[in-house]
Formats: C-alpha cells, sequence, structure tokens
C-alpha cells in the first residue's frame, strides 16, 4: 500500500514542471501572520507557523498520520514580492535536539495519510464451515481466526494522496502571501513534545520560531 500511494504523489514531484507545480495549490493563507501560533523575520519576508501534531488539515477535512508531524506555515512579505519557496528551507527541533529533523516531501508522507472518515465495507457473512467429529457429529469450524486485513481501495488512496499533495506548501517562484504544510518523520506520541522550534534558512533569510506542542 505505501508503495502505491506513494508511487501516486511523487509521479509530479520526480520532475518539478509546471503542471506538478500547478498542483501543488497549498491552503488558503489567513489574513495576516498574526493569526498563526508564531511569527519570525527573515529578511523582508515574515514567516509565519503553527503546529499540527499528527493532523494533517486540508480543504475536504483532516487526515492523520501516525510516522509524521506536521506544520502548517504561510509566508508574507511586501506587496507583490515574490519568493523561491521550497520546503527544503525548513527543518525543526524538538525538545531542544542538536540536530533537527528536515523536511520530508509530501510524496513520502502520502503513504501513512489515513482519512478517518472512511470505513470499509461490512464484511459479507462467511458461511460457517463444519466437520465430522468423534462420533459422526457435525461440529463447527474454529470461528476464532483472526479477520482478513482491510484492503483499502486504490481509490481511496488516491484521493488521500491528491488532498496531500494539494495541501503541502507549493514550490518554487511564488507571489506571496503563500501557505501550505510541511512535513517532518516522528513517530512518537504529541504528548512526548515539550519543546519546538521551527527554522527557517531560504533566500531571504534566517528565521526561528517557537511553536507550542
Amino acid at each position: 500500500m505505501l508503495i502505491a500511494a506513494i508511487g501516486l504523489c511523487v509521479q509530479g514531484q520526480d520532475a518539478p514542471g509546471k503542471d506538478a507545480q500547478s498542483e501543488a495549490k497549498g491552503l488558503p493563507p489567513r489574513v495576516a501572520p498574526a493569526d498563526y501560533q508564531a511569527q519570525g523575520q527573515a529578511g523582508t519576508v515574515t514567516v509565519a507557523a503553527e503546529f499540527k501534531g499528527h493532523s494533517v488539515p486540508t480543504p475536504q477535512g483532516t487526515l492523520n498520520t501516525e510516522d509524521y508531524v506536521v506544520i502548517e506555515t504561510a509566508l508574507f512579505g511586501p506587496p507583490g514580492a515574490r519568493v523561491k519557496l521550497s520546503s527544503d528551507d525548513f527543518s525543526l527541533r524538538i525538545n531542544g535536539k542538536k540536530a533537527p529533523l528536515p523536511s520530508q516531501p509530501y510524496g513520502l508522507v502520502a503513504g501513512s495519510v489515513k482519512d478517518p472518515e472512511w470505513e470499509p465495507p461490512a464484511p459479507a457473512e462467511s458461511k460457517s464451515k463444519t466437520r465430522v467429529g468423534s462420533g459422526g457429529r457435525a461440529q463447527q469450524g474454529d470461528s476464532s481466526a483472526p479477520p482478513a486485513p482491510v484492503q483499502i481501495p486504490i481509490g481511496v488512496r488516491r484521493a488521500v494522496a491528491q488532498r496531500v499533495q494539494k495541501a503541502a506548501l507549493p514550490e518554487g517562484d511564488r507571489t506571496l502571501p503563500q501557505a501550505g504544510l510541511i512535513f517532518f518523520q516522528f513517530r512518537g506520541k504529541t504528548q512526548s513534545i515539550h519543546s519546538i522550534e521551527l527554522i527557517y534558512a531560504g533566500p531571504e533569510g534566517k528565521a526561528t520560531l517557537t511553536l507550542q506542542p
């Protein structure tokens, strides 16, 4: 399932042409940087961000992932300002660790994302098997066998992958403001996080934002 989902997402990301960039539309920027948890200044650009834990907010609803934590970020600037955006410009320091986590491409993240609103179809009732026991009496088969693993339909996986792709921070030369999601690998529980710092080091300068766990 992971390989299939990655393949669906990475098709455009490995060759970031105009079509791929148009797919990564990001999220609508909020009205002002102050509408996010934290803000930082990098040259003439204001970086704003908010920690989302293992939730993946999209315009169609919230998804979730157990393998990554998500930061909703936005960049603001003077009217008409443009900046070259890249998720590689961001890293995340958790609990004061010396080496910050690098951001991960959305193509890898999509394979671990689930839609909590999706429910598998009700399983068909299996016919109980009988066997002949001692004395010639029919006995019911063992009903304690574990259920078969749920297979998420390819259409559902594709739809989830596309939602992640479109919500990710847009890449390339963009007119500000722009907003979207960036992802960092972290499989622990968010309750174990005591401090978070988002580090931006882009073409406009550097900024460190202290986020709320």
